[in-house]
Parts: C-alpha cells; sequence; structure tokens
C-alpha cells in the first residue's frame, strides 16, 4: 500500500519527486556543441529495456516513448513492483497535461502476476485511487485509495493477465469532477 507522506514516495526511492517532472537530463544547447554527434540513435519504437527495466515486446510506441522520456520514473516505479516484470503500458493521464502518470507491468513466468502504480505528477496532495481486476468476475480487485502527495499503489495481482485498471485523482475524495478517470484492460501477452 502507498503511503501518503512525500518522504515515503519516489524520493526516499533515491529518484526524483515525481513533481519535479521526471525527464530525463537535458543537456544545454552551450554544452552540445563539444558533444560527438550520435547518427545511429536507435528510436524508442525499437526500445528493449530502459534504466535495466525489461519493456513487453507487446507494448505500444506510446509506451516506449514515455520509457526513453522518464527512464529514473520507469525503474523507480518498477523497483516498487519488484524485480521480474516488464513494462507493459505507461500512459501520462489525463492528456499532455501529465497530472499523473499509469505504469502497468507484468511477471510473465511463473507465478504470472500484473502489478500497476499510478503516479502523482502535481506534487500536491490529491485523493487517488488505483484498482487491478481480475479477467475473471469470480476474483476480487485489489484496490490501493486515499490521499497521496507521491502515488498510489503498487496494486498487483496473481495470475493478473488481461486484467482490468482503474486509475482515478480528484481532489478530494467527495469531488464531483475527476482530474483523471481512465479504465482500460491490459494487452494480454
Amino acid at each position: 500500500m502507498a503511503v501518503g507522506v512525500a518522504a515515503a514516495g519516489l524520493l526516499a526511492a533515491g529518484y526524483p519527486s515525481s513533481a519535479a517532472g521526471q525527464e530525463t537530463d537535458r543537456i544545454s544547447t552551450a554544452t552540445t556543441a563539444s558533444l560527438p554527434v550520435e547518427t545511429s540513435k536507435e528510436p524508442a519504437d525499437s526500445l528493449n529495456a530502459v534504466a535495466g527495466v525489461p519493456i513487453s515486446a507487446t507494448a505500444t510506441t506510446e509506451t516506449r516513448k514515455i520509457a526513453a522520456d522518464s527512464p529514473q520514473a520507469v525503474k523507480a516505479t518498477s523497483n516498487l513492483c519488484g524485480s521480474g516484470f516488464n513494462l507493459q503500458h505507461a500512459e501520462r493521464l489525463p492528456d499532455e497535461r501529465r497530472f499523473g502518470t499509469l505504469y502497468t507491468y507484468q511477471r510473465n513466468y511463473s507465478p504470472f502476476e500484473s502489478c500497476a502504480v499510478f503516479d502523482n505528477n502535481l506534487g500536491t496532495r490529491k485523493y487517488m485511487k488505483l484498482k487491478l481486476c481480475p479477467s475473471s468476475l469470480l476474483k476480487p480487485c485489489n484496490v490501493d485509495e486515499g490521499n497521496f502527495t507521491q502515488y498510489a499503489g503498487p496494486v498487483r495481482l496473481k495470475d493478473g493477465w488481461c486484467s482490468r485498471v482503474t486509475a482515478i485523482m480528484k481532489d478530494y475524495k467527495s469531488s464531483g469532477a475527476a482530474l483523471i478517470d481512465r479504465q482500460f484492460t491490459i494487452r494480454c501477452n
């Protein structure tokens, strides 16, 4: 379960706060003049791993781009899930404004497992709910919800193939309008 205290968030893991932007370090234009020019830079589509985290073969181009742009965030959220997980899905929510980023991971060997982390990119306390449900209606969903400044989750699910994910962010739990209300089914490997 996530703790709603900034010290227990991504900062404690040695990574910049999600409020810091989670972008990779940018090199100033004054420095780039002295750097060698790379002519064989691989596009995000060909990424197989970032920051030591494997990327699923079924990951979308957008997931690979987010991973390439935010390797520290991918590593931090992967560490929350544990070892042996592949990045399955990454999505900036609700859109390019990126109030939050949703990450889902899958372990592709026994015990098969799905894991999700919902990163709060606003850096202020928000009500967040992250729910991971199995494809079978006979099994219960796993949920983490509360007021968080860093992230909701990780939420894990054994035998989580084709899981359904819900990510909600509001100013307060009782708020009528959601800043983020995203539901989808994780692609099956």
